[in-house]
């Protein structure tokens, strides 16, 4: 499919080229999802199998993207399932909206609860989810629901850690309106979180134990604009460079925060991204609606693949 009318690379800083060409197509691969529930969200790539799994919140299921096919429904119903991720064993990792958990999918097509309450009380509705190099599961849980908020069991929107055996679940941060998407810098010394109702991207450094250094909390990029769009979906380069949608489309950011352009896609919001292609090289993102990409002179830091 071609690129939107609208579409375009807008730079705004020489740093910008090194990425992405500024004659570089932005693609729109599919479209058709999402609703009035949920978008369509969680983009993965699969790099064994040289496709993409995505999710399409409002209609229960999760689609599959294939280079050169297009799209399929990959499986159905999934609790409405939001963020996607791969653990070490290249297992699925999904932040399930309806029941308000996060699942691990087997080899053998069953599920695994990993997580689905702290200290006794039920998860708001996690959202996004990333596993560091240790194995550990760092996802969000942000209150994305019209109810009043006594209507939950916890009182906080939260971000959490959890051991790879499944045994030790650490608050690292209840202070976020809505946390949302997560990506750690390649040494993994640093966690960004976005806060989409703030507007902005906050950073930590991390201690050796895979906690939150709290004093080093600090504003990493704000994102706010006239255009619509909001923080939503983040991913690092190679390089560490930090992609994140936000108002008027995709920003790219370097290491220090320095805002080097935007990937102007033309839909309203993006709602996640993904580094797929057989080279790490090509930016597959979400909007309300639709499936895109672009292809990247720099590669993304890679998703785990099965173990063989």
């Amino acid at each position: 499919m071609p690129a939107a009318a609208s579409s375009r690379i807008e730079r705004l800083d020489a740093g910008l080229d090194r990425i992405v060409s500024g004659s570089e197509p932005i693609r729109h691969l599919a479209e058709g999802y999402g609703g009035e529930q949920g978008p369509a969200e969680g983009p993965v790539w699969w790099h064994e199998g040289g496709y993409l799994l995505f999710s399409d919140i409002h209609n229960n299921r999760r689609m599959k993207y294939e280079p050169g096919k297009g799209a399929s429904l990959h499986h159905e119903p999934t609790n409405r399932a939001n963020g996607l991720t791969r653990d070490l064993q290249g297992r699925l990792i999904a932040c399930e909206h309806d029941s308000r958990r996060v699942t691990r999918l087997e080899p053998d097509g069953s599920l695994t609860v990993i997580c689905n309450s702290f200290q006794g009380r039920q998860l708001n509705r996690p959202n996004d989810v990333v596993v560091k190099s240790d194995g550990c599961i760092y996802f969000t849980d942000p209150w994305t629901s019209p109810n009043p908020r006594q209507q939950w069991d916890l009182t906080f929107s939260g971000v959490y850690r959890l051991t790879p055996d499944l045994g030790t679940l650490t608050l690292l941060v209840d202070d976020f309106v809505l946390p949302n998407g997560l990506a750690f810098s390649p040494d993994e010394s640093v966690l960004y979180i976005n806060d989409t109702r703030r507007g902005h991207i906050r950073a930590f450094d991390l201690l050796p134990n895979g906690t939150l250094a709290r004093h080093t909390d600090r504003i990493f990029a704000d994102l706010r604009g006239n255009e619509p769009g909001v923080p939503d979906g983040m991913k690092v380069d190679v390089a560490g460079n930090v992609y994140c949608g936000g108002a008027g489309g995709i920003w790219v950011m370097d290491p220090g925060g320095k805002k080097l352009g935007r990937i102007v896609h033309g839909a309203p919001a993006t709602t996640n991204i993904a580094f797929g292609g057989d080279d790490w090289k090509t930016l597959y993102f979400t909007s309300r609606n639709h499936l895109g990409s672009v292809n990247l002179n720099i590669a993304g830091i890679p998703v785990p693949a099965a173990r063989r």
